[in-house]
């Protein structure tokens, strides 16, 4: 499928996110990396450089970074280097940041996602750990700025992709499918708004065949709907400057969700301008097979082998698998339900259906739905043996979820939901209501199907909404025919 083309250009995104590894202590020193600390309480000297500091590796910020290598089907280097990045902001105490720039930990790799019906693969560049830098702070209704350096020195991934999106759909769609995958494994909390998950993207357009145009990094985007509004305002400003006969300028550029516009913050720096050059006070960082191996026995089932075990296993559709397995606690819940129902395909559909559209209108995760996986497989068997109907169902699922009761079949009772499965009782209604409405029977013979419905519904309104309505359509059937 050939890639959209908008006003006759095309798109050409690559991602960069940090990731924010899921240390209790930043990946050079001991200081904590709690969040909402007082400002500057969690600053050590080794994070400020301070004479006579040296820094030490944090190992379990490695095992992260070897965690995803794994689960992106990367190449982990057996050894790779930290490297000074030079530049000079208030907010980076050293004066420079200790990165990996020639030879990353992780390397390679791919993410693959669907979007829509389609299946889209982003190809990544490489992985590589450094720390953070601390944060500025702009009191503007004192006039004054602050800097917050209990940031500085945090550990973090930095994930950078091959520019392989055509869309901001596409675009999207990935940087979601890589914070599930973060959080699944647990190296990240994926928290956006705290920062733990931030995304730059780069962004140019170009005549389809033409080589690479000049992009220009929208920086630290951190809600998924802000980073579509971003891309999206920043294609339309491209193609408008390049239409207008001016050249664009690499720059890194900053989104304003109030304007809902991107604005130059400064000129893209390239890699000469960092000089870079090896970090003296740190040896090679150097991961053995057996650590590789220590760390892959302890990774949990990957989304994508899950989705597929949905598939085989429980015979559902690829897109009910790849949408249960958007969270590990959403594949929790609905395996549960399936294994108490022993109805996947029906527990799927109350996942994806009800119990979703409640979530989100609640906007809660699933972990406080109000109705729980042993609850919801109780409901399923009985729509399944016909004990209710579907609508009775619905009426039982709104009392759980409003706490009415705890058990399914004695809210069944209490709200008489019963459905009329005694064949006798329910022939005389079937028989009457044929009786009373000569002119349906008489159409319905005349090959006239919605004469049909009308005859199930006087059925059904004659039983009171109990007669399960699949013995109500064989048995209208068998008498009209």
């Amino acid at each position: 499928m050939s890639a959209p083309l908008i006003q006759g250009y095309e798109v050409v995104i690559g991602f960069e996110t940090h990731a924010q590894l899921a240390t209790a202590s930043k990946i050079f020193s001991r200081a904590s990396t709690a969040f909402g600390a007082e400002p500057n309480t969690q600053a050590s000297a080794v994070d400020l450089a301070l004479p006579g500091t040296l820094p030490v590796m944090n190992k379990k910020a490695v095992e992260c970074a070897i965690r995803l290598g794994l689960a992106l089907g990367s190449h982990i280097a057996p050894e790779s280097i930290f490297a000074r990045k030079n530049y000079f902001y208030p907010d980076l105490p050293k004066g420079y940041q200790i990165s990996q720039f020639e030879i990353p930990v992780v390397q390679g790799g791919e993410v693959s996602f669907l979007l829509g019906q389609e299946k889209k693969t982003v190809r990544l560049v490489r992985a590589h750990l450094e720390e953070d830098a601390g944060k500025s702070l702009h009191e503007d209704f004192i006039g004054m700025s602050g800097i917050d350096l209990n940031r500085a020195g945090t550990a973090l991934l930095e994930i950078v992709t091959e520019p392989d999106m055509r869309s901001t759909e596409e675009a999207v769609a990935y940087a979601r499918e890589l914070h599930k995958l973060v959080t699944w494994i647990g190296i990240c909390d994926g928290n956006m708004q705290e920062g733990s998950f931030r995304c730059d993207a780069n962004v140019s357009v170009r005549k389809p065949g033409a080589p690479l145009g000049t992009r220009r990094e929208i920086k630290n985007l951190n809600s998924f709907r802000y980073m579509q509004q971003a891309i999206d305002y920043e294609i339309r400003w491209q193609i408008e400057q390049i239409e207008d006969g001016h050249a664009i300028q690499q720059a890194t550029v900053l989104f304003d969700p109030d304007t809902g516009e991107t604005r130059a913050m400064r000129t893209k720096e390239d890699a000469a301008d960092y000089r870079y050059f090896p970090d003296p006070d740190l040896p090679p960082l150097v991961v053995q097979p057996e650590w590789i191996e220590q760390v892959r026995a302890s990774m949990p089932e990957l989304p994508r082998a899950m989705a597929a075990r949905f598939v085989q296993q429980h015979g559902l559709p690829e897109y009910d698998a790849t949408t249960l397995t958007q969270s590990q606690a959403m594949a929790a819940y609905f395996e549960e339900a399936a294994r108490g129902s022993g109805q996947p395909k029906l527990a799927s559909n109350w996942v994806m259906g009800e119990i979703s559209r409640r979530l989100n209108a609640e906007e809660i995760g699933i972990e406080q739905a109000k109705v729980s996986s042993a609850q919801l497989a109780a409901l399923i068997a009985r729509i399944h043996d016909g004990t209710i109907s579907n609508n009775a169902a619905r009426q039982v699922f709104d009392a759980l979820w409003a706490g009415e009761g705890q058990e399914v079949d004695a809210l069944i009772e209490a709200k008489g939901l019963k459905q009329m499965n005694d064949t006798g009782a329910l022939e005389a209604i079937v028989d009457e209501v044929i009786a009373a409405n000569p002119g349906n029977v008489e159409q319905y013979r005349a090959g006239k199907d919605k004469a049909f419905n009308a005859l199930v519904g006087q059925v059904m309104k004659a039983s009171k909404g109990k007669a399960n309505p699949q013995q109500v359509n064989a048995l209208l059937k068998s008498r009209l025919d």
